[in-house]
Formats: C-alpha cells, structure tokens, sequence
C-alpha cells in the first residue's frame, strides 16, 4: 500500500513537471514571432489588398481608402500607434495567396475566403471574420431571370484563384442544370466578359459583383440575383507560425467590434474616458493594467476608435447606406443586432 502510495506521488510530481514544461515551451513559442519582429525592424506593416471600391481602392490623390484599409491602418495603430505605417499592395486573387506564402506580404486584407484547406494545405491563420458574405449571380436583365437555376445552359464567367471555381460547380452540379464556365484571370477583362456579351453572367462575391455592376457601361442592364451560392467568411488572412502577430490581427479587429457594442465612436471616445464602468475603463486603457499584463499599449483600443471610429462606422463609411454600394448590414451587425458580430471579454 505504501509502495503504491510513493509510486502515485512520483507519477504526479513527473506528471506535473512535464506540463509545467510544456506550459513553458507553449508561452515561448507564442512570444516568439518572425513576422512581427521583421515588421517592428522594417517599421511598416506590408498588407495585399485588392481594387474594389468601397473595401479598397486608391482615392484621387492616390491615397488608399476602403473598409478592409481601415482595419489595416486599425492594426498599424496597434502597433505603431501610427495608422500611417502601413504599405498597400495590389494584388490579384491569383498572385495574393502564393505572396503571403512567400512573405512578400505580412497579411491579406483582400477579401480572403477562410476555408479549411487553405488553413491546412496553404498553412494561413485567420483573424475573425470582418465581412459576411456570399457568392451572387450578376446576370443581364435580358435574360429574365430570377434565380440562379433558371440559368441553365448559360454561358457563366468565374475569376480564376477565388472559391468561385468550386461554388458555381457546386451549385449547377445540386440543381441538375447545366452551364459553360469561362475561367478569367484578368479583373478587368472580368467585366469585359459581361459587357460584350461574351458571358450572359458573372458569378464572384456579391460585394464585389455589387462593386462592379456600377463600373458596366449601363449598371441598370444588369441585376444581381438575391440568392447566395455559398458562405463567404472574408476574414484577414496571415502564415502561420506566429501566434502574437495573430493575437494582434484578432484583438485589432475585435476592439472595432466592442467599442460598437458598448456605444463608443469616434466622436464620443474622449466622454466614455470617464466612465465608471470597470469594463469600458479596461479597454479604453484608463485603467491600465490590461494594457500592461497583455503588453500592448493600454489605449490601443482608443487609439483605434478615435482614428478609424468602431466597426459600424468603418462599415457605413465605406460599403454602407449613402455610399456607392449601398450595402445593409445584414449578417455584418452586432449580434445583439441580430448579426453574426461578436467580440470576446477584454479582460
């Protein structure tokens, strides 16, 4: 009995070293990052993005606006505390993954699909999800239909190196239907297709096919479809191997989402500062220690709303009502809205 008695004490004292080792090699590994210590080196954040406006797109000046540009100046304040200290890279839906793989870029802020495989085959971690969206059908008026199954036998144009390859196959292999898909790699020939009568549709994001339909010589010859072919989760994308460059990536974008909930924009920060509530002090960093204990600058939270203002502002500014594309929110609100928006505790 006592020799049963030591053995087990020798078990748990081996046991619990080993997991005190294991503890200790997982908080070295997390505090160990390639990517971010190339970037505080380098002093700039090198970010692929794409050219839709409203998510990305150079204004007259040439200087770079859009809904997913904000969320990179927002991480670059993380940072920097500089919004400024980011470089915006064009970059295709072909040349935009093998970039990230090779380390041209530091993320991807154009509209990346999160999928499994490119979690597992392409090794890529993704931040939360900052834009819900779903694969369209941008058809000719001409054609009189009304959804996606009515275009049988129709000749259908897709972007090569975007989830659209799979989806639209997906979909007309479910319905039993046919179609011609023409694969096109350039963006601008995308449109071409559709304006020339080359393709009767074109089928990509529905944020984008939006986007689009406003730069075709006559928008009003041509409808978007209500229904959707697929789930499309954009969510910034980077390589793997650095956990506190995407424990950044992923506390950046939930700030823009808590401040909404908790009422904070860009014009009220300054008045929530003298909150008495414990959690809005926490994250606006009036109370510092969680700044401290996590080692980011305890005001990187207000530093973000009080530049690029919370995520339904950076949202309305850019893709929502008054605005060009003229999005709802939809799925892209607080879930206290009834949306899919959710930020953990900053605690």
């Amino acid at each position: 009995m006592q020799r049963h008695f030591t053995h087990r004490k020798l078990f748990t004292k081996a046991f619990a070293a080993t997991a005190a080792l294991a503890a200790g090699l997982i908080a070295t590994s997390a505090l160990a990052g390639e990517t971010l210590d190339k970037i505080k080196v380098r002093g700039v954040i090198k970010v692929g993005v794409g050219t839709t406006p409203g998510f990305f797109s150079p204004d007259s000046s040439g200087r770079w606006q859009g809904f997913f540009v904000d969320f990179g100046r927002a991480i670059a304040i993380t940072v920097f505390n500089d919004a400024e200290k980011v470089e915006l890279t064009n970059s295709s839906p072909q040349q935009r993954l093998p970039a990230l793989q090779s380390g041209e870029f530091d993320i991807l802020l154009s509209g990346v699909t999160q999928t499994v495989s490119r979690a597992f085959k392409l090794g890529f971690h993704f931040g939360p999800v900052v834009f819900y969206d779903g694969q369209g059908l941008l058809v000719r008026k001409d054609l009189g239909v009304s959804k996606g199954e009515e275009l049988d036998g129709a000749t259908i144009g897709v972007q090569s190196g975007t989830t659209g390859e799979l989806n639209i196959a997906d979909f007309f292999r479910k319905t039993g239907k046919a179609f011609t898909p023409v694969t096109i790699e350039e963006t601008g020939e995308f449109l071409k297709a559709l304006d020339s009568g080359r393709v009767d549709a074109l089928t990509q994001d529905a944020t984008d096919l939006a986007a689009k339909r406003t730069q075709l010589s006559k928008p009003d010859d041509y409808v978007l479809l209500p229904e959707r072919l697929s789930k499309e989760p954009l969510a910034p994308a980077i390589r793997a191997g650095d956990d506190q460059w995407l424990e950044i990536v992923n506390w950046t974008v939930y700030a823009t989402i808590q401040a909404e909930e908790f009422g904070i924009t860009k014009d009220n920060v300054d008045t929530f500062l003298k909150s008495e509530d414990p959690a809005i002090k926490r994250f606006l960093g009036v109370d510092p220690s969680l700044g401290e204990a996590i080692g980011l600058d305890p005001k990187f939270a207000y530093n973000i709303v009080k530049t690029v203002g919370n995520y339904g502002e950076i949202f309305e500014r850019n893709v929502g009502k008054g605005t060009a594309l003229n999005f709802e929110r939809g799925y892209n609100q607080p879930w206290t809205a009834g949306g899919l928006l959710y930020s953990p505790p900053f605690r």
